[in-house]
């Protein structure tokens, strides 16, 4: 019974300090254990938090060990201290959803496509490392289904711009559901209706950001 205690004790105190390590790794990009480690799945995938973009894991030091497909290349490479950086390109550009779709779908309008060509236009100007689009939703209707929507919704921006002729690998998709609303709370109050939907334009929006080296 004592060696009984003693073991789940020691369980005890090692998960309590796990949960404390990864509330600490909420500020950062990736979760860390607390041997201070990236915490990583079955298959080798590491954790991300919520501060995870392609741009901050750029900054962190794990971020080429975990994503460098998504990170430029100058920053895991060894650059000569002789060679000037490339200067890198990050561009944000924010696209209401409006524009792109009709409400509630994911098909791309004629005036979504004038859009995403004008981004295609920018990435031309760059040696391209990245387009990352994240999809949104308003919060009308259930989490899973506009988590849904705004995945379809980032989808098919990817296929747009593969079409046009930027390459798989190059394109990051996301989608975050109505978990980061531009709308503030108590803002657009109420059960559904046309003014509410109305209100609510906002928070479905597509943000691509473009990340490259300047030619």
């Amino acid at each position: 019974m004592k060696t009984l205690k003693h073991s789940l004790v020691a369980i005890l105190a090692t998960t309590l300090g796990l949960c404390a390590s990864f509330a600490h790794a909420q500020t950062r990009v990736y979760a860390i254990d607390q041997r201070g480690a990236v915490v990583k799945s079955g298959t080798g995938l590491c954790w991300r938090t919520g501060y995870w973009t392609p741009a901050a894991a750029a900054q962190d030091a794990a971020g080429c060990e975990c994503d460098k497909d998504l990170i430029p290349r100058n920053v895991c490479e060894q650059t000569p201290a002789a060679q000037p950086r490339a200067t890198i390109a990050d561009e944000k550009v924010t696209l209401a959803a409006d524009a792109l779709f009709d409400f509630g779908k994911a098909d791309l309008r004629p005036e979504g496509k004038a859009a995403l060509d004008n981004i295609v236009a920018k990435s031309q100007s760059l040696v391209l490392e990245v387009v990352i689009a994240v999809g949104h939703a308003d919060r009308i209707g259930s989490a899973a289904a506009n988590q849904r929507l705004s995945e379809r919704r980032a989808a098919s921006v990817k296929s747009y711009l593969l079409g046009k002729g930027i390459p798989a690998n190059r394109i990051y998709t996301e989608g975050k559901g109505s978990q980061q609303p531009v709308t503030k709370a108590g803002e657009c109050a109420g059960a559904k209706s046309s003014k509410v939907v109305a209100c609510l334009q906002p928070d479905r929006r597509v943000d691509i950001e473009i990340i490259g080296t300047k030619k």
